[in-house]
């Protein structure tokens, strides 16, 4: 998405301390780029690798990043999952298996949940990601608190790195910014047309409707009018979008234009 000059304050309300996010021996530079992409739409930018196979720094995955320079710039890399999470309090490992190991298992919103809660109380919490082609094995699984996994279908559960990143990373910022959408159609901006406004429209369609013989045969004219004002009333029209209507009622008229001044001085029409 493209920057919005009008952010609503309510989407940047997040006091709850960001999540980290741990990728364990991604195989691509391009993989960790997008996962760090994935980060930056939903506001994390803690990311630490876990023995990336083709080493760091990665200009692939920097050019995959799509600009989240700030995620990649503090990008940290260990030599095990012990070392990555060791300052952390509360570990979710991410996986679309069962295991045998006895771990309490969520879904992504309810993770999102406990993440957002400690992180509320300044509790530093990871989501832990396998790799590539198999995921994590049962010893690294162990090493967490609790599972993640998705509601994905049984028969094709394989999700790519970025893919598991950016669901779990949005499940979070929702959660933490209890749904807050960036922008809003603003009503200050677009305000609701007056009654008076909508009226005058009525009447002037109406109008433009008589000299056009719509209304046929005669005696069905009321209830054509509480048909055609229903319409309007439903689409919650702007002052904006009532003016806009004006003027196409008007060129269907094939009202005459009125001449106007340019800052020459000379005549045009309008």
């Amino acid at each position: 998405m493209s920057k919005n000059a009008h952010i609503r304050d309510e989407a940047r309300a997040v006091t709850a301390k960001p999540p980290a996010v741990i990728l364990c021996e991604p195989q691509l530079g391009e993989n960790i780029g997008t996962a760090a992409r994935a980060m930056a739409n939903f506001g994390l930018v803690d990311l630490r690798i876990v023995n990336p196979r083709d080493g760091w720094p990665s200009e692939k995955a920097r050019a995959s990043a799509s600009r989240a320079d700030h995620v990649i710039d503090k990008v940290q890399v260990f030599d095990s999952v012990e070392a990555a999470i060791a300052d952390l309090q509360f570990v979710f490992a991410t996986t679309a298996r069962s295991r045998e190991v006895p771990k309490p298992v969520r879904g992504p919103d309810e993770a999102a949940r406990k993440s957002v809660e400690l992180g509320e109380q300044g509790a530093a919490t990871g989501y832990l990601f396998g790799r590539e082609r198999w995921g994590l094995n049962n010893e690294e699984v162990a090493l967490s608190d609790e599972i993640v996994t998705l509601p994905v279908d049984p028969d094709f559960a394989s999700l790519n790195i970025a893919q598991a990143v950016l669901v779990c990373a949005y499940e979070w910022r929702k959660t933490a910014t209890a749904g807050a959408l960036p922008f809003l159609l603003s009503e200050e901006v677009h305000p609701p047309a007056k009654k008076d406004e909508l009226l005058r429209f009525f009447e002037h369609l109406e109008g433009a409707l008589d000299k056009a013989t719509f209304f046929r045969p005669p005696e069905r004219r009321p209830h054509m009018v509480r048909t055609l004002r229903n319409i309007f009333q439903k689409a919650e029209l702007t002052d904006q979008e009532v003016r806009a209507l004006r003027g196409v009622v008007a060129s269907l008229e094939k009202r005459e234009t009125r001449p106007r001044k340019d800052r020459s001085g000379s005549g045009n029409e309008e």
